[in-house]
């Protein structure tokens, strides 16, 4: 403990006592001040500005507007593409069936034409003076082709086979006849010919009768080929073996013509045929002959 001597009596005192215990003398002790310091925290500097946050929005709402409208253009073009694909698949569907219309296989087009002439009988009347006119020269006849250069890929070539059954049954073939496609049915042609029925038995007899006979019917014969020589359209002639083909056939509906005749007969061909593109084969089954008693 330390001490202190007292001013006024001289004794020593504790330095801890307020007043000298010998004489009484009170100290006066010095007041400490505690000077409490106390340190501000500097506030941390707000460098980043307010009205960065204007321009910020705005260029968020530019990219919003920019995101809309490239998801609406990849909306468009997702429809424009499905449309095309559509249109696509229509044209598909709209090219197939027209290829579905073709034939596209090897396999021929086969058409059963059946004769005109199905056998019988045609009785000539007995008429006075045969008539000696001419019938028309086969170098008159005109006939209606397509220019090789014309011909396309989607044209038909027509293969034929004719044959006749005489009155055993036994069938030989139509040689060296010509048989033609028409644009019009025999028949029509025939009444629009303004022929006479010199038999009674029908036009398509009549006609027959002038191809057997011409020099006696000539006159029905010639008004019937000049009729027919106008709806020509294609012709071919048989060979030795009694085929026939066609090219270069545009496809529609046609009606096939053909006659042949003996020494007492005739058979006619006369029958609408349809020809597709590729090859058509006409089935013609032996033709019976029409015989002529007079």
């Amino acid at each position: 403990m330390s001490l202190i001597t007292c001013p006024e009596c001289a004794h020593e005192v504790s330095t801890t006592a307020n007043a000298c215990p010998n004489c009484g003398h009170t100290f006066i002790k010095p007041v400490v001040q505690r000077n409490v310091v106390v340190s501000e925290v500097p506030r941390e500097r707000d460098d980043f500005p307010k009205w960065i946050f204007i321009p910020l929005g705005i260029l968020g709402v530019v990219l919003l507007f920019i995101l809309l409208a490239y998801m609406r253009n990849s909306n468009d073009e997702e429809a424009a593409q499905r449309n095309i694909g559509v249109n696509v698949a229509t044209q598909r569907q709209a090219n197939g069936s027209l290829s579905s219309t073709a034939r596209t296989d090897s396999a021929p087009n086969e058409i059963v034409v059946p004769p005109s002439s199905s056998g019988g009988q045609v009785v000539v009347p007995d008429t006075s003076a045969p008539v000696t006119t001419a019938p028309p020269s086969s170098s008159s006849q005109t006939v209606t082709t397509i220019p090789p250069s014309t011909v396309a890929s989607d044209k038909g070539t027509v293969q034929l086979e004719a044959k006749i059954a005489g009155k055993t049954g036994n069938v030989q073939p139509v040689k060296a006849e010509r048989f033609y496609l028409l644009d019009k049915d025999l028949q029509s042609i025939l009444s629009d010919a303004d022929i006479e029925d010199e038999t009674g038995q029908g036009l398509t007899n009549a006609f027959g009768l002038s191809v057997v006979n011409p020099s006696k019917y000539g006159e029905t014969n010639k008004k019937a080929m000049n009729a027919i020589n106008k709806h020509i359209v294609y012709r071919t002639q048989t060979d030795a073996s009694g085929k026939a083909s066609m090219k270069d056939v545009k496809p529609a509906t046609y009606y096939l013509f053909g006659v042949t005749k003996t020494s007492n007969g005739f058979a006619i061909w006369s029958s609408p045929v349809t020809i597709q593109p590729g090859e058509n084969s006409l089935v013609l089954p032996p033709a019976r002959l029409t015989e002529i008693i007079e």
